[in-house]
């Protein structure tokens, strides 16, 4: 039985994560799991998995629950979602917090050992050489949760070892593909939350409306699979069918097919190398007809191209980029700017950031810092 931490449990891969654990308890337990802010629905995970150890965010949460729950260990804060993802009962953590405070516990799980689920974008847009590292010295399993990357992971099972000329990363252009900038100037945030095909958090569905997702995914792609940005095409294709390819040298491409379903990337990273069953119906080619692909616009949607100046030009960049756009984005949900303004603030940071040698974690939370305040 392979015993599980899931931090973020409460969010949108979280619930879900615990759905596929729920389907699956003669092969998963849950050591450990941690929360954010949404405390009932946290509860009702407590008393229907019963983990050893226990995180919320704040202290007097932690503190009211372990009156509840007194078989449970608790704790609070970055510590203790640290603490969660280390301890010695557990074999695998699955990363679904989001954000920036998702990279120290997943370096920290890296050198205890821990194989690694991930759906947390910034471990890898702003840390990943630091990671990527310290995965190879400690020799675990770093496997994607992300559709994408995911599909490009799966793609790539059974080559051989022939190794992939260029990644193809699928898009589903989000609520506004197909606007231009002028349109772009009148979106509302209720109009950038509503997205086509996945249900995900307010971030990620704000990054997807940018396209500032497919900007992370390509950095997260170079990163995980170590290739460079030029190689890593995007495809807009509004049907979300096809979650990404991969093409080889010889030109054949080899794709992953599936309906818009996280369970399916998240069982794939939990069982691998294996596969569970029963996680979701395949897609029925003959109900979908067609299959379209675009190319991406990245003079109106800005972010696609900053990502890719950041990743090109490396020396802490990228956790610019990272940093700004998830100030960007909390500023947009609060309705203090525009969401053309998202792109402009990302961009002022880019060009406010001098390079820096990155040795350290620390020295990622110093641009973290250092970007932030710029901003404000």
């Amino acid at each position: 039985m392979k015993r599980l931490a899931v931090l973020g449990s409460t969010g949108s891969i979280g619930t879900q994560s615990l759905s596929v654990i729920r389907e699956n308890r003669s092969l998963y337990s849950l050591s450990s799991i941690s929360c954010g802010s949404n405390i009932e629905l946290f509860r009702r995970q407590l008393a229907e998995f019963e983990p050893s150890f226990a995180v919320c965010a704040y202290k007097e949460d932690a503190l009211s629950l372990a009156a509840e729950f007194p078989r449970i260990k608790f704790s609070w804060g970055m510590d203790g979602i640290v603490e969660a993802a280390c301890m010695q009962e557990v074999d695998m953590v699955l990363n679904a917090l989001s954000g920036m405070m998702g990279i120290r516990p997943t370096y920290e799980a890296v050198r205890a050992g821990k194989d690694i689920a991930f759906a947390n974008k910034e471990t890898l847009v702003a840390a990943g050489p630091l990671i990527m590292a310290e995965v190879k010295r400690r020799g675990v399993n770093f496997l994607p949760v992300d559709s994408e990357h995911s599909a490009i992971f799966q793609c790539i099972q059974g080559s051989a070892g022939n190794r992939p000329t260029k990644i193809i990363l699928t898009a589903s252009g989000g609520p506004f593909r197909g606007f231009t900038r002028e349109q772009l100037k009148n979106v509302t945030k209720e109009m950038a939350l509503a997205h086509p095909k996945w249900n995900m958090g307010p971030k990620i569905s704000i990054d997807s409306a940018t396209m500032m997702n497919k900007g992370l995914e390509i950095i997260e792609a170079c990163m995980l699979f170590d290739f460079e940005q030029e190689d890593v095409i995007v495809h807009v294709h509004p049907e979300s069918i096809v979650h990404s390819a991969v093409v080889f040298s010889d030109g054949a491409v080899i794709a992953q097919l599936g309906i818009p379903d996280m369970k399916v990337p998240i069982a794939y990273a939990l069982s691998w190398p294996k596969r569970l069953a029963n996680i979701a119906e395949p897609p029925n080619l003959f109900e979908i007809g067609s299959l379209n692909f675009e190319k991406p616009d990245e003079e109106t949607f800005v972010c696609l191209r900053l990502a890719r100046r950041a990743m090109e030009l490396g020396a802490g960049y990228p956790a610019v980029l990272n940093a700004a756009n998830e100030e960007a984005v909390a500023a947009f949900l609060k309705d203090k700017i525009s969401f053309l303004q998202i792109g402009e603030m990302v961009e002022s940071a880019l060009a406010h950031h001098s390079p820096v040698q990155i040795g350290s974690i620390e020295d990622v939370f110093e641009i973290e810092r250092e970007t932030r305040e710029f901003l404000i």
